[in-house]
């Protein structure tokens, strides 16, 4: 059950146990993870020592303030009893004088779609188990490339989120790292609230001018080719406005409907199609029209010649009078497209 210890705070967060417990309590962003611990460690019949935080994959040191966690509004952060561990050799990070502005631009940022913003926002990486979906869980290293992100099985980690920690059956291998997206941007709506990763899209930190206008835009959507020409949200917007409007999008056999580089570089494909939906509403249902339809005549189907129809129809090769099922009900000519006759097809007058 969910109690709530009322702080004063200004964050609502939840915490989770490994023993299915839920504490919603409410933290100031200058409070420390030591003084998380606190608080939880006597609902948990704990001392604050023996308690671990995990927030997104990683275990949070006691001296790390809930400001650094990037935390939204309702996060979930996991709270299990710590098990002594071998020390190990800390590594000393390097202190480099940087400002503030350049930290924030060389910052890993995600950009994701978020149906409910229904817009491009920025997005948060989140991780839990492959095996048992909890979230109490620690990654054995960060993900480098994009790859590790969204391509499963490129990590591995430790799982807590159940009494005994989850191990592969078959393998005796450790789990996994699952890693999905939120958006930054909306107070979260709990662990089943997704967004998809556009990952073409980035932070312009070199400042490389636009394709298309050659400006120089702060975010750019860089196209997966060799050259990895970079274009600007608003061109790539007119390059697939004017690509749908023409019908030049390509039925690709593994990745669905989508485009190349404009500069028709090899191997450029977008694979991930939740990047068209930057376009309007009306023109990804038109996107998403079309692309069924040349599923359906890739297939050998036919598409229903009814003004106002063109529902896509699968039938058997011989089969020479058509019904648009599911659809208006016209009945017509596979190889003329008119209304349903006997004999040779009339030429058109």
């Amino acid at each position: 059950g969910g109690e709530n210890l009322y702080l004063g705070g200004s964050l609502s967060i939840y915490i989770k146990t490994n023993t299915g417990r839920t504490l919603s309590v409410n933290l100031e962003p200058q409070w420390d993870i030591k003084n998380v611990k606190e608080i939880v460690a006597p609902q948990l019949g704990l001392q604050p020592e023996e308690v671990k935080i995990i927030f997104a994959g990683k275990e949070l040191s006691d001296a790390t303030t809930i400001q650094e966690c990037d935390l939204g509004q309702q996060s979930i952060l996991h709270a299990i009893r710590s098990r002594p561990q071998p020390q190990r050799q800390r590594l000393q990070s390097t202190v480099m004088e940087i400002t503030e502005e350049d930290r924030q631009r060389t910052k890993a940022h995600f950009f994701v779609h978020c149906a409910q913003c229904n817009k491009l926002c920025k997005g948060k990486l989140r991780v839990r188990c492959s095996l048992c979906k909890g979230g109490a869980f620690t990654v054995h290293r960060d993900p480098e490339c994009w790859d590790d992100v969204l391509k499963p099985r490129r990590i591995t980690g430790h799982c807590e989120s159940q009494e005994i920690a989850c191990f592969d059956n078959e393998t005796g291998d450790p789990p996994f790292t699952e890693f999905y997206f939120k958006c930054g941007e909306h107070v979260s709506g709990g662990e089943k609230d997704f967004a998809a990763p556009l990952n073409l899209i980035k932070i312009n930190i070199k400042d490389v001018p636009c394709l298309a206008c050659t400006e120089v835009s702060e975010t750019v959507l860089v196209f997966p080719c060799e050259s990895k020409h970079v274009t600007c949200l608003e061109c790539f917007e007119q390059y697939c406005r004017s690509r749908l409007s023409e019908r030049q999008f390509m039925p690709h056999p593994d990745i669905g409907y989508t485009l190349p580089c404009p500069a028709g570089c090899e191997n450029s494909f977008i694979e991930e199609i939740h990047h068209f939906k930057l376009l309007s509403r009306e023109e990804y249902a038109r996107y998403q029209r079309f692309a069924t339809e040349e599923y359906v005549l890739q297939a050998g189907g036919v598409l229903c010649p009814q003004p106002g129809c063109g529902m896509g129809l699968l039938v058997e090769p011989e089969c020479k009078k058509v019904t648009c099922q599911n659809g208006c009900g016209y009945v017509f000519c596979r190889n003329c497209l008119q209304g349903y006759h006997l004999g040779d097809c009339l030429p058109e007058g």
